[in-house]
């Protein structure tokens, strides 16, 4: 990896105030960077190694193990949800497919409704936060609501989708969701170091998320987010583990060739030149894929992730503040681009 390379992520720590970990691999080769507090009263730093919440960038996770169970044929992206779950949607269409839930085309309501509120935070104020230890949990939140659109009709992000297809992870396996994907994709990746992990029993090395206020002080994010991540997001990883996910679903080491091709595939169009497939984004530039992505935004959590597949690049940028991950993940792309040219 290029001298100019290291240089440069370094510049893009130093004048900003990330708080965070940056990991960068190419082939054989593998860049890592960390700033900021991980603790800010007692002063830990952020190591590379320190781990993150990444809110909703799990939901690849998610998808890929939906696959499986595809691969396993136990269902199929067009089994209907009525047909694989054994839990009530009195008011939800029958036709909801696999394939429309992977897509967030499903037409069902969200428990996060963003045209009715704009601040996470207020979905606890009805429901505490630390009550929803469990994916049956979030079901009273959205479970008897009506539908939104028609199956297939348009793309609406629609997390209580993907706690859906955990429940049918959880239904199909006989486990929870959290250890399915912990046994079944992050020990075959070597993601050693990562895991879902509750708020209030985190492990060693675990950044706390920090919420900045406007007159310039802090808090952390216990009380802001639900207390056990689950389907639709809250997973804790490191920025090296992230890269070795993206290494592990590319040499189909979690999946055969041909389910792995179908996570990567755009299946629906959300504007010019941003596609989604399952549990990832796709962007694209004059017919030419130019990165797989996933990102996850929650009051102190950013977080970004990509695959370059025409460099081979593989980025991860976990922050442990509301946003951060963004405008480094912009800078490192800028500098592929120079590097490139």
């Amino acid at each position: 990896m290029s001298k100019e390379l290291q240089n440069v992520i370094s510049k893009i720590v130093e004048k900003s105030d990330f708080s965070g970990a940056i990991a960068i691999s190419n082939r054989d080769e593998l860049l890592e960077n960390s700033s900021g507090y991980a603790n800010r009263v007692e002063q830990q730093f952020n190591k590379v190694n320190t781990r993150f919440g990444i809110a909703s960038g799990c939901k690849l996770f998610t998808a890929i193990g939906m696959a499986q169970l595809v691969e396993k044929e136990q269902l199929s992206f067009e089994t209907k949800l009525c047909d694989c779950l054994n839990v009530s949607f009195p008011h939800f269409n029958k036709n909801i497919t696999m394939h429309q839930l992977l897509t967030h085309t499903s037409g069902m309501p969200d428990y996060f409704d963003e045209d009715v509120m704009e601040d996470f935070e207020d979905l606890w104020k009805q429901t505490p936060m630390y009550l929803l230890k469990s994916l049956q949990d979030f079901l009273p939140l959205f479970q008897h609501n009506d539908m939104v659109a028609q199956p297939g009709e348009t793309f609406r992000y629609n997390n209580a989708g993907y706690i859906v297809l955990g429940l049918i992870i959880e239904q199909q396996t006989g486990m929870s969701f959290q250890r399915y994907i912990e046994e079944n994709i992050f020990k075959p990746a070597g993601m050693n170091d990562s895991g879902y992990f509750s708020l209030d029993r985190l492990p060693e090395n675990t950044a706390l998320g920090y919420i900045d206020e406007d007159d310039g002080s802090w808090r952390t994010n216990t009380y802001a987010i639900p207390i056990m991540g689950g389907s639709d997001g809250g997973a804790f990883v490191t920025a090296p583990d992230m890269v070795k996910l993206w290494e592990a679903l590319i040499n189909f080491q979690l999946l055969k060739e041909e389910l792995t091709k179908e996570i990567l595939t755009t299946h629906v169009d959300v504007k010019e030149g941003v596609g989604y497939g399952y549990g990832v984004w796709i962007n694209d530039r004059n017919g030419r894929i130019e990165k797989y992505h996933v990102m996850g935004y929650d009051p102190g959590v950013s977080f970004h992730s990509a695959y370059y597949p025409d460099s081979g690049y593989k980025v991860a940028v976990p922050s442990n503040q509301s946003d951060g991950a963004f405008e480094v993940m912009k800078e490192i792309e800028e500098m592929f681009h120079r590097l490139n040219r």
